[in-house]
């Protein structure tokens, strides 16, 4: 046994640190996700508040011996290496279930919406990272960098967070619950794009790195999309079983993760794009998936929430007025614009009001999804820890009022619909 500290904790090596922390960061996740589910909202916003609430802005706050404790500093580094692989492992499930079919199916009116409502936050977020580069922006950070970045974040749609939301409610499968997530799938590869150039601004420093970044970047593209897919289409009969398949399918995307990450880009998207060539008609390869998916989604990816709550510092806002002021003016640009631009196109494309509204507030939906991008952004220093922690701000605020908003815009729906009636026969 280990030998008591002064605060009553025992002494522990750091393999009994993990061994404990480890189900501790999934059981809280799993609780704080059932929570969540009652209450309403998508089992994400319980598992982001998990990692906030072990980090310092709570436990860290209340409790620091117990914090310091549960999860000290020699263990850090290995939970930020578990943490990256989960997160890799998520983004190859991302890629997997990212029917690009769907995008096709739904012809020039998806095209029309999704790329107005990427694009108008996008420009949001460009007037708004003029406004916050002097005073918020990292010393070494250029504004190129920084402006697209804060663009990126106030422009992106969760799509597997939208998908759940979706079923629980029963509506994906109406016109507006598949054009969502055919938009939602558009929104997610147009931010994976911007941020690889993001990724490539930071690390490339010339403009001549820079551009050998992206052109290595496309022939990976190239070589996985025209190369790769076909040949795992015409290889799939020959897989082994689900067992024998995932050795196979861990090591494809580790080494495309590898392969990007050698690239000068993250390595989410090796596995990102690795994903989402895969076959989707193969039960061997459904099978090999699932057991990632239960891997990734029960161990792996809790820790990705504790690693963003260590890193959401509330304590860096304060009190403070102004830096609230901030966190209020983010996500205020962040919901209109996304949802001007959402309703708006759904409207001019033939979408009665209460669609298009309910588009709107659809689309704001960012969760984990955003919480990806955000680690990428603090991880390559375009952004510094305060950023980070206000756009962390904005992705709870929006990813919460989805599922209220919904409600809402349901409700005011049907009283129109009964009102209606009524007021032609005071007309009459």
């Amino acid at each position: 046994m280990g030998t008591e500290l002064a605060v009553g904790l025992p002494t522990l090596e750091p393999t009994g640190h993990l061994l404990l922390a480890l189900p501790v960061m999934m059981i809280c996740c799993l609780l704080a996700g059932r929570v969540s589910v009652r209450l309403g909202q998508p089992p994400v916003i319980g598992e982001i508040l998990t990692g906030i609430a072990l980090g310092p802005s709570l436990l860290g706050a209340v409790w620091p011996e117990g914090q310091h404790w549960l999860l000290p500093a020699d263990m850090l580094p290995v939970i930020n290496a578990l943490a990256q692989l989960g997160l890799v492992m998520f983004m190859f499930l991302v890629g997997y279930e990212l029917h690009l079919g769907h995008v096709r199916d739904r012809g020039r009116t998806a095209i029309l919406v999704s790329n107005v409502s990427i694009a108008v936050p996008l420009l949001g977020g460009v007037a708004l990272a003029f406004a916050m580069y002097h005073r918020f922006a990292a010393k070494d950070v250029g504004f190129p960098a920084f402006a697209l970045f804060i663009a990126v974040s106030v422009s992106i749609t969760a799509f597997p967070v939208l998908a759940r939301i979706l079923t629980d409610r029963g509506i994906d499968r109406t016109p507006v619950g598949a054009l969502a997530l055919t938009c939602a799938a558009v929104d997610d590869i147009t931010a994976w794009c911007l941020l690889a150039l993001v990724t490539a601004l930071a690390k490339g420093g010339s403009p001549l790195s820079v551009l050998l970044t992206a052109a290595l970047t496309l022939a990976f593209i190239c070589a996985v999309w025209f190369g790769l897919r076909p040949l795992l289409a015409r290889a799939v009969h020959r897989l082994p079983s689900s067992r024998g398949t995932l050795p196979l399918l861990l090591s494809g995307l580790l080494l495309a993760a590898f392969t990007t990450d050698w690239i000068g880009i993250h390595p989410i998207f090796g596995a990102f794009l690795f994903g989402s060539v895969l076959p989707r008609d193969s039960a061997v390869v459904a099978g090999a998936v699932d057991k990632m998916r239960s891997l990734t989604l029960v161990m792996l990816l809790p820790l990705f929430f504790v690693q963003s709550g260590l890193n959401t510092e509330f304590r860096l806002i304060g009190a403070d007025p102004v830096l609230w002021g901030w966190c209020a003016l983010i996500t205020a640009v962040a919901v209109l614009t996304k949802w001007a631009g959402s309703a708006g196109a759904a409207k001019l494309t033939g979408f009665g009001w209460q669609d298009s509204v309910s588009l709107g507030a659809l689309m704001n939906c960012r969760g984990l999804t955003e919480l990806v991008v955000l680690g990428v952004g603090l991880q390559l220093g375009v952004i510094t820890p305060t950023v980070f922690t206000m756009l962390v701000v904005m992705t709870l605020v929006t990813t919460m009022l989805t599922a209220p908003a919904l409600t809402l815009i349901d409700r005011v729906s049907a009283r129109r619909t009964h009102a209606a009636p009524r007021t032609e026969m005071v007309m009459k």
